[in-house]
């Protein structure tokens, strides 16, 4: 009996050798192999962001649909389905921006802006393009892409476009519009 009980121990401790033996650490293939993956973090539909900064309202962010890719080394994220951001200035003036597809690159805080994209300020002034890019940390604008621009003075279509929130300082392309200019009087006309 001893002998048989023998037996079936060394059986055992055999096939658990062989087990063991057999396994190895697979921690770097399978880091290797999701490497090369872009998935997503998460997904998630009919989004409300909200931002704040020293608790006052900065924008409103919604969109059908956000796909968050900040688990890639390159972290950004998606708007498939389009977007619409309310931005407050310092009087809680609201701004509207508009567009139908829309990427936040989260390191450089430059968002990309796609398709009937429209920026309404709170002014009235409405500026229409393709694609739009704003950059959020020096508050600034650009494009590459025909655009049109109206306000109470302007109301042109011009090619390229680099100007500051406010449209205060802005370098275009060429022009095509009427654009209303104020002169002082000529003080020697006068005389």
């Amino acid at each position: 009996m001893k002998l048989g009980a023998l037996k079936i121990y060394l059986g055992v401790v055999a096939c658990a050798v062989t087990l063991f033996v057999s396994c190895e650490d697979n921690t770097m293939a399978l880091k290797e192999i999701n490497s090369d993956r872009q998935d997503p973090i998460g997904t998630a539909k009919n989004i409300r962001m909200v931002y704040t900064d020293s608790i006052k309202i900065q924008a409103i962010l919604t969109a059908p649909k956000h796909i968050d890719y900040t688990n890639l080394d390159f972290r950004y994220a998606e708007f498939p389905e389009g977007l619409k951001v309310l931005f407050y200035d310092a009087q809680g003036n609201e701004s509207e921006v508009l567009a139908d597809y829309g990427i936040l690159y989260n390191d450089s805080r430059l968002i990309d802006l796609k398709g009937n994209v429209q920026l309404i300020s709170h002014e009235g002034s409405k500026l229409t393009t393709q694609q739009l890019f704003w950059d959020a940390e020096n508050e600034w604008l650009f494009t590459e892409q025909p655009f049109s621009f109206q306000d109470k003075d302007y109301n042109f279509d011009a090619v390229r476009l680099d100007t500051n929130k406010d449209f205060t300082k802005f370098q275009t392309g060429n022009l095509i519009g009427t654009i209303s200019v104020s002169e002082p009087e000529d003080s020697l006309a006068s005389q």
